[in-house]
């Protein structure tokens, strides 16, 4: 099942399970977390990672609010920004927290923000089920595997490691505008976006799911939401950084084994688009109130106790709720 087919399966019954709790001490017709009554916009855009959070997140807020439409764009983490800084978006979707050269931006045109974790992933790498010689790869073989002087030197899987096959390698990942491509080549190659680039890159994570599911010598990396939805085609790939392999799960990536690919997503509102249109700010409040029916119902890794109290506090310092 596509993403687009899992979520509309999922969103009646998140949507249900959310009317019945609002039921407990309110009458029909009463004001509730979601904001009923208002209309408009809300436009979102950035990571392909994030996409399917907010997407779901826009969803079910319109179950409760029918005049708002939440548009969600997947131009990337850093296209986003793009779009944020000089006031095209009211929110922007990041894997990864906003950069220095994006702050000024920001604040050349005026643009305040606030930056909210909305849910955690484990980045994921991954091969196609038929892969019969590919469990565990450490850090270094990674690098090996993605770093600029790989380029056209490592092309088969026996330079990474003698014990694998002497078949040329197809590796898929991420294009540069892509937060993913930010936080794996920081944490893999030492540099964010120091990567090789005889690959074949996409800002779909669907066609990097495609392109890797298609060949047993292919290797990609995307967000872990998008492994879970294509389990049935690829095998997750054990990472081994110095203790040992472990694979991605929504429970190593909580508890800080699963490194260093376990990273946070975030949302960045507006500050001005709150204030000044409160579809956003009623939005903003369902995110931050819904957070874990939507991060489960989009098959995210949901926030532990301390990140969820973190996001209600600052969202509603930020809506004044």
């Amino acid at each position: 099942m596509n993403r687009s087919a899992l979520r509309k399966a999922a969103v009646p019954l998140a949507a249900l399970s959310l009317a019945l709790a609002a039921c407990g001490g309110q009458s029909e017709g009463s004001e509730d977390s979601g904001g009923s009554g208002v209309s408009g916009e809300v436009v979102t855009d950035g990571s392909s990672t994030v996409e399917p959070l907010t997407a779901v997140a826009g969803e079910l807020f319109k179950e409760e609010n029918p005049d708002v439409n939440v548009s969600v764009g997947t131009a990337g983490t850093g296209g986003g920004f793009e779009k944020f800084c000089i006031g095209d978006t009211d929110i922007s979707n990041a894997s990864r927290p906003i950069e220095d050269d994006e702050v000024k931006i920001c604040e050349k045109n005026n643009i305040a923000y606030t930056e909210l974790q909305v849910a955690t992933d484990a980045l994921t790498v991954v091969v196609s089920a038929d892969n019969d010689f590919v469990t565990c790869l450490t850090t270094d073989e990674l690098k090996t595997l993605w770093e600029p002087a790989a380029e056209d030197t490592v092309t088969t899987w026996d330079q990474v490691n003698p014990d694998f096959p002497s078949e040329e390698i197809e590796l898929y990942g991420p294009g540069t505008d892509s937060g993913t491509f930010d936080y794996f080549t920081d944490e893999i190659n030492g540099e964010e976006g120091a990567s090789r680039s005889d690959y074949n890159a996409s800002e779909d994570d669907n066609v990097i799911v495609q392109g890797v599911s298609g060949s047993e010598y292919a290797l990609g990396y995307f967000g872990f939401s998008y492994y879970e939805e294509n389990a049935d085609a690829l095998k997750a790939v054990e990472i081994d950084s110095g203790n040992g392999c472990v694979a991605p799960s929504a429970e190593a990536a909580q508890d800080g084994t699963y490194t260093p690919l376990a990273r946070p997503l975030f949302i960045y509102p507006s500050n001005s688009a709150v204030e000044e249109k409160p579809q956003v700010r009623a939005f903003i409040d369902f995110y931050a109130q819904n957070d874990d029916t939507i991060a489960e119902t989009a098959e995210f890794i949901p926030l532990n106790d301390e990140q969820r109290a973190e996001l209600e506090d600052a969202a509603a310092q930020l809506t004044g709720s």
